[in-house]
């Protein structure tokens, strides 16, 4: 028999669900074949992209359009076994040549939407095509124009048809993207989601980490958390338990089942619900509580304006941000009172715990002793 293995990948196998592409994975495919078009005439289908670990998916094109200086292809999203509600929706990109050094500059098409309001990791202003697809965009963009000749000075329209339509189901307008949806993913791939499976694939990785023999395992909110606690404690794959939301699984899993040490990591928003109380921190089922976050402020020095700001704040990064012009470590408040919510679902285990929380890029913005 096999040794058996952990970590996110082994996760994801047990669920035996399949997985996706994000839209940011679609966008940068259309944007590859339509400037590959737009220099050398022809669409390669199906077009090929490197995504930022290393797979090298092929995307089929749906749409190819060349006419009057623009190239424009489509890629419709597959998501996979998740119940996206992009799955099924084509991403539409028009590339077109700009003057010698203006650089890729992004649009907005019909169906993707515009950044109204503070406190996203996108200017007001800009359309909602989010830093990990703008980047990808880029590569793909410089890597066509050196095989074929180009200057990669080009304007990037996003679009999803239907998108309007499409993001009123989703969280959107309510955070100020107006207009239609975000273009996301930082791995370009669409991790399925499905409560009973994903939990039982928790409950697989703590298993298999004690089998092992290790006392110290971390619960992550997604690669960019796990990213973080390897850099911090060089913990091996087999200890990464692919949280995701289900922070109250791992927890009451390592309630019956112990381990010496149990770190909690993720973005500042999501663990900000764990402070607050939250065991499932899905978008869907618990929302950032600003007014919590005003009070927590408040116990960290911040005054009653500041307090106010907090509490109408956009997003939890707004708050966040508001917090770190101001001195008031929120990020480390957090991560304390997350980390006793923790202590408190795990009833006297014998079981350490810390947390760390992080931005967007993966910078630590907050963390806890080990308690």
């Amino acid at each position: 028999m096999s040794e058996a293995k952990g970590g996110r990948g082994a996760q994801l196998k047990h669920t035996g669900l399949r997985p996706g592409w994000t839209t940011g994975a679609c966008a940068t495919a259309a944007a590859t074949a339509a400037y590959t078009a737009l220099l050398n005439g022809d669409f390669p289908d199906p077009v090929t992209i490197t995504l930022p670990r290393g797979q090298t998916p092929a995307f089929a094109l749906a749409v190819e359009e060349l006419a009057d200086g623009r190239a424009t292809a489509g890629v419709v999203k597959d998501a996979g076994d998740d119940p996206d509600v992009t799955h099924g929706a084509l991403v539409r990109v028009s590339v077109r040549v700009l003057p010698a050094g203006s650089g890729v500059v992004f649009r907005a098409g019909p169906g993707v939407g515009t950044v109204t309001l503070p406190g996203l990791p996108l200017e007001v202003g800009e359309p909602a095509v989010n830093p990990v697809p703008r980047q990808m965009i880029r590569e793909h963009i410089a890597a066509v124009a050196a095989a074929h000749g180009g200057l990669g000075d080009v304007e990037v329209t996003v679009g999803v048809d239907e998108g309007e339509e499409i993001a009123r189901s989703t969280w959107n307008p309510r955070l100020g993207i107006l207009g239609g949806l975000s273009v996301l993913g930082t791995t370009g791939v669409v991790v399925p989601y499905s409560c009973s499976a994903w939990i039982d694939s928790i409950r697989r990785g703590v298993d298999v980490a004690r089998a092992a023999g290790l006392g110290h395992v971390a619960g992550c909110t997604g690669s960019t958390s796990e990213k973080t606690v390897v850099a911090e404690y060089g913990l091996p794959e087999i200890a990464l338990l692919d949280m995701g939301d289900f922070a109250g699984a791992v927890l009451k899993y390592v309630r019956r089942h112990p381990v010496d040490r149990l770190t909690v990591c993720g973005g500042f928003a999501k663990l900000s619900k764990l402070a607050a109380g939250h065991l499932d921190l899905h978008s869907g089922r618990s929302q950032v509580d600003k007014g919590y976050l005003a009070e927590l402020a408040r116990r960290g020095g911040a005054d009653e304006a500041l307090a106010a700001e907090i509490a109408v704040a956009n997003t939890g990064l707004a708050a966040l941000q508001l917090c770190q012009a101001r001195g008031v470590p929120l990020g480390d408040l957090v991560a304390v009172a997350a980390r006793d919510e923790a202590l408190s679902v795990l009833r006297g285990a014998p079981v350490a715990v810390d947390v760390i929380c992080i931005d967007r890029a993966g910078t630590v913005v907050g963390r806890s002793s080990v308690r």
